[in-house]
């Protein structure tokens, strides 16, 4: 069995309005797409800051230039008009624990997917050039290194914040590629304080193929990450951070390779915020390898924005 849960029902591309996209006509263009590659486990995850509600949680520009949308709406869509398991990604922001605590648990979600997207106020894989400001992390940065402990010592506290099901594409950081300056000595130097994080707290961590489609032209996380996180045991979720239909499956045979490496046999998907392991068979590699083709590599060029 395969699953793709981390799955966006809209392009990040502003504007794009619920109306366009919270619709049964385009879920059913996500099952389809999702059938054709042999994913039977799929939902979808809108961004935090797309709904009103999260502002009551943080008040950053961009969140408040994205926040258009009712949450309740696209909660009461998803669960009424759709098959779709119903999650979301939210933002962990430091010192917010308690605000989005109270978002979260007002709503009855099947899984809740926990990303670093800021350091303080700054954006880690995106410029957010569409609010007229640069938000990029590196502009002015100290060091490469600077940059990347702040990262995983951030995604050590979204793990251990109990706000999550699912750790999602946890070395964002290295997004740009050569685009953007990175570490000289061994990342797992900085991986270990998220490592310790994820393996005390037991959370479900996810591989995610986005990064295929990236500058950086690999999957999250990187081999030596995911030889960690299969060394303390802790479960995992394959998903592709599709924004569109096309992108369901992307990238799922050279996922499903390097999880027979490194010794993982089954995925997780979600129930009302219970784990549940689903076994990766032969067929489902086999199959990944047939359809596993997917439009070229893309960064949407109205934000510049990473999905």
């Amino acid at each position: 069995m395969l699953s793709d849960l981390h799955v966006h029902l809209r392009p990040d591309a502003h504007p794009s309005g619920p109306e366009q996209y919270f619709t049964a006509k385009n879920a059913e263009a996500y099952r389809e797409s999702a059938g054709a590659r042999g994913i039977t486990e799929l939902g979808v995850s809108e961004h935090i800051h797309r709904f009103e509600q999260a502002l009551d949680v943080w008040q950053h520009p961009f969140w408040r230039y994205s926040a258009t949308d009712d949450l309740d709406a696209y909660c009461a869509f998803v669960r009424e008009e759709t098959d779709l398991l119903l999650g979301i990604e939210a933002d962990f922001v430091p010192g917010r624990e308690d605000r989005l605590a109270e978002l979260l648990e007002a709503r009855d979600w099947d899984y809740v997917i926990g990303s670093v997207h800021f350091l303080a106020d700054r954006g880690v894989d995106a410029q957010y050039s569409e609010t007229g400001t640069n938000w990029d992390v590196w502009e002015g940065a100290r060091s490469a290194d600077d940059v990347w402990r702040r990262y995983f010592e951030t995604l050590a506290e979204c793990a251990r914040s109990g706000l999550y099901d699912v750790l999602a594409h946890p070395d964002l950081v290295k997004v740009w590629g050569g685009a953007r300056p990175t570490p000289e000595i061994d990342p797992r130097y900085f991986y270990e304080p998220a490592i310790e994080a994820i393996a005390e707290t037991g959370i479900v961590v996810e591989l995610s193929t986005a990064g295929l489609r990236k500058p950086v032209g690999e999957l999250y996380p990187a081999r030596a990450f995911l030889e960690m996180v299969a060394d303390a045991g802790n479960p995992i979720a394959l998903s592709s951070d599709a924004h569109v239909p096309d992108h369901l499956g992307y990238g799922y045979a050279e996922a499903l390779a390097l999880l027979a490496d490194v010794g993982i046999t089954e995925l997780t998907t979600f129930d009302r915020r219970t784990p549940r392991a689903i076994p990766i068979e032969a067929a489902d590699a086999e199959h990944a390898h047939a359809h596993g083709e997917a439009p070229p590599p893309t960064i949407d060029p109205s934000t510049g924005r990473p999905g």
